[in-house]
């Protein structure tokens, strides 16, 4: 992603947090937490959905550059946002060349 669908999804996530944990986590365990945080308190919601944009786009920095932080971050629980979308999905559905 570049900078300009960065800024596109903070813009998304000042309108509508849950929308903007979607766009990055996907649908699960976060998605469900800002949904709750955001119906609490519009606060709430938005603190939790810039927290996991902030590390999303943090270790998909890093994984760039090839120092991929291998530390689970507190509080969120999607494997696409934890690798910053890198090895997300990865084996899955993958077809093995023959060899011979």
């Amino acid at each position: 992603m570049g900078a300009a669908s960065a800024i596109l999804l903070v813009l998304i996530t000042i309108l509508l947090p849950p929308l903007g944990v979607y766009a990055v986590a996907g649908c699960g365990a976060d998605l469900f937490i800002n949904i709750i945080l955001t119906c609490l308190g519009y606060f709430p919601g938005h603190l939790h959905a810039f927290y996991i944009e902030y590390v999303y786009y943090d270790r998909r920095e890093l994984a760039k550059t090839g120092r991929p932080n291998h530390a689970r971050a507190p509080i969120i629980y999607s494997d696409r946002v934890q690798t910053g979308g890198y090895g997300y999905g990865t084996g899955y559905g993958t077809i093995v060349q023959p060899t011979g």
